[in-house]
């Protein structure tokens, strides 16, 4: 068996308690033996507006993490997760400028990936599966709203996680995309990166016309992009690496 070198390096900032983005990542780049992802953890283990879960977010860890990422010259840098979702964008802006001026490697974040997405798709209408706890979508909401989306449809799960996050199989994702798209939003965003998520694209996507953008897919679309290399060479996992 031959393998082929990698020329196409990503690094990825981990939560700890992920089992999902590993996996998908990997089988989404199965048919690119160029392209590599490599994975730096920090503590993360449940999701909630609790001080001792937001407090998993501060900057140093996932700063130390990115150090760990340099060592192995990787060509781009991405936060592989969806906490400014309720912190506010601007933390992955802040941390995304930390990890390049510390690093001198480009850096995104799934979430800013997703905004950016939404704007080439022309989507202010968005329908939005997680699953949070309501505080936590109801935050989410709030953000987006404040910046000019309108989110038609919802529904979250009601779970603290974050390992448990990803027991929820694709059937039910599945079942949650249906339903929001009911309310003919112009995109649905999968809305975690421990959430089976991303298999769910194509067929919701065949189904509705509606763009599903999942989290981990936008990891990996803008972490191909910072790296110089081409998204649309994964095939098979929705119209997020078309656009």
């Amino acid at each position: 068996m031959t393998i082929e070198l990698a020329t196409t390096r990503l690094g990825m900032l981990t939560p700890s308690s992920n089992t999902v983005l590993e996996p998908i990542t990997a089988a989404m780049l199965h048919e690119l033996p160029d392209v590599t992802a490599h994975f730096a953890r920090f503590r993360v283990v449940k999701i909630s507006m609790e001080d001792d879960a937001l407090g998993q977010f501060t900057n140093e860890p996932m700063l130390a993490a990115a150090d760990l990422l340099a060592d192995a010259k990787v060509q781009s840098i991405c936060w592989n997760g969806t906490s400014s979702g309720w912190l506010g964008f601007d933390t992955d802006r802040a941390l995304i400028a930390e990890i390049e001026d510390r690093t001198g490697i480009p850096a995104c974040s799934s979430v800013l990936a997703m905004n950016e997405l939404f704007e080439r798709l022309d989507a202010s209408r968005i329908g939005l599966v997680t699953p949070y706890l309501p505080e936590i979508q109801s935050r989410i909401i709030a953000n987006y709203t404040s910046h000019g989306f309108d989110v038609v449809a919802e529904r979250h799960l009601n779970d603290p996680g974050n390992f448990s996050f990803a027991t929820y199989s694709e059937a039910q994702i599945l079942q949650l995309c249906r339903e929001v798209a009911e309310a003919k939003p112009e995109a649905i965003a999968i809305y975690c990166t421990n959430f089976r998520g991303a298999g769910a694209a194509e067929l919701i996507e065949a189904e509705t016309g509606i763009p599903v953008l999942d989290s981990v897919s936008t990891a990996l679309w803008k972490s191909m992009l910072v790296a110089g290399d081409d998204p649309a060479r994964i095939r098979g996992w929705g119209r997020v690496f078309d656009v």
